[in-house]
């Protein structure tokens, strides 16, 4: 596949209608969405694996799984997992920045972005997999140390990719329509890359009577990883980014461009959400398969099936997403958004309850989440897009890759506070109640997130950027 024009123009090129340019565009946002495929697909494995496969839970253990690293509350209540995994988002937060400046500096002949991306995929892929394989067959201070370094280089060989993929969205998105589009297919790509995360166990369950339960779940996502790196270099090779981006380097240093992104109170307002947000998601992302297990009382493979029923319903929802975010803005969409996704976390705290049937908690969980996942899952980064196209505007310099390594310092930051809050409140009580808590956390937690986000102004920044605000007749709010 090959990249047919450029999308950063309104009007129809020379010798071509606007049907074949409308074509052309919609290919490229497609190619480029593969790779978001595929790094979801090894963000999925570690986000919604990692801790069910070296924390487990007693059922899990009596169904055959080994457990290889040290288990319970070392220190201050905190666990080696939730250590583990908080440190290397934490560490890999600061990594972020980095990555974005050099990026945002790189002057290799196939563009900032691509080289990063070429060029990570495979040890993206291959660490994935490795963090799933510890040297020693049963708990060991080795297999703690192993597993660190692994995560520490999943999140780097992440960084790598994802900074620079996300600061091409501007720039294939020159236009507010196409910021939308391109985030809308993205989100697409994102949750089915998700989804198919959580197919481990189900895949897993063909390799099991031969490879045991650790075994099948090593070649299970050693499968998984090699697929996710082939659609990770399909935009690589078939992007030819001059011909969509602005590849001139940015001058900046690294401590310079960071303090400048910071200074951009639009971008104080939607990072703040954004990191109250993924503290809750990734609480919630990682209780998903104790929720299904523990406090609906279903078998792991249950877990596939409800996140693809959850799945499908959000994507039923894109198409209006994309449309009403258009003529209403995508403010109020996202703060709608962040408050009922705090109910369906509520709603999640109660399962197995009151003598609801299993089945009826798992319906409900996935119908209410799937409305809210559509909606967050495509807007945050045309807000993003937006932000970083005003400041752009306003500074005359464009610095897109710091933009989005920026907010994924504050998701990584979030992200490491959430497992360390996971893995030790889950450690509460008896009989699933510290799986209930953590659900409580998320909802409050999110609920404070969509508070903050009503504070951004959207009128404002659309109008630095020569769009007019959705829904009214004047360019500011």
């Amino acid at each position: 596949m090959t990249a047919a024009g450029p999308v950063a123009h309104d009007g129809p090129r020379k010798g071509e209608g606007m049907e074949e340019k409308r074509l052309a565009d919609n290919r490229v946002l497609w190619t480029f969405a593969i790779g978001q495929l595929g790094w979801s697909i090894l963000s999925g494995i570690i986000s919604n694996w990692l801790v069910y496969y070296y924390q487990p839970s007693e059922e899990l253990v009596g169904k055959g799984m080994q457990l290889f690293i040290t288990q319970g509350a070392v220190v201050l209540g905190l666990t080696v997992i939730g250590l583990i995994t908080a440190s290397g988002r934490l560490i890999d937060a600061f990594v972020d920045p980095f990555i974005g400046s050099k990026s945002d500096a790189c002057k290799h002949k196939l563009g900032r972005r691509m080289p990063f991306m070429r060029y990570a995929a495979i040890p993206f892929g291959v660490a994935t997999t490795l963090v799933f394989f510890s040297p020693v067959n049963g708990i060991s201070v080795a297999n703690d140390v192993f597993l660190l370094v692994f995560v520490l280089v999943f999140y780097f060989c992440m960084t790598c990719y994802c900074t620079p993929f996300n600061a091409l969205i501007p720039e294939l998105g020159r236009t507010q329509k196409l910021r939308i589009d391109v985030s809308t297919r993205i989100s697409v790509t994102f949750f089915l890359g998700t989804a198919v995360a959580y197919l481990v166990p189900n895949i897993a369950a063909v390799f099991q009577p031969s490879l045991g339960v650790a075994g099948s779940f090593r070649a299970t996502i050693a499968i998984l990883s090699a697929v996710a790196v082939a659609c990770m270099l399909v935009p690589t090779f078939a992007i030819k980014e001059s011909e969509y981006a602005v590849t001139t380097p940015s001058t900046a240093s690294m401590g310079e461009s960071l303090k400048k992104t910071f200074r951009n109170r639009e971008f104080q307002t939607f990072v703040g959400s954004d990191v109250l947000y993924w503290i809750a998601l990734t609480m919630f992302q990682t209780g998903m398969p104790f929720y299904i297990t523990v406090l609906m009382g279903f078998d792991d493979s249950m877990t596939f099936v409800l996140f693809a029923v959850m799945t499908l319903l959000s994507l039923a929802f894109y198409a209006p997403v994309n449309v009403l975010a258009k003529r209403m803005g995508k403010k109020r969409l996202v703060a709608f958004a962040f408050f009922f996704f705090s109910l369906a976390f509520l709603v999640t705290s109660l399962s197995g309850s009151f003598g609801i049937p299993s089945i009826v908690w798992g319906g409900l969980v996935a119908v209410m989440a799937a409305i809210p996942m559509a909606i967050l899952g495509i807007l945050p980064q045309a807000v993003l897009a937006d932000i970083a196209e005003a400041d752009a505007v306003e500074t005359a310099e464009k610095r897109e890759g710091m933009f989005y390594a920026a907010r994924t310092f504050g998701m990584k930051l979030g992200q490491s506070f959430a497992m360390i809050l996971f893995t030790s409140i889950a450690l509460v009580g008896t009989n699933g109640f510290g799986y209930r808590l953590t659900a409580i956390v998320a909802t409050v937690l999110c609920l404070a997130g969509g508070l903050v986000f009503t504070r951004y102004h959207e009128g404002s920044v659309l109008a630095s950027i020569g769009e007019p605000e959705p829904g009214s007749g004047s360019g500011r709010e």
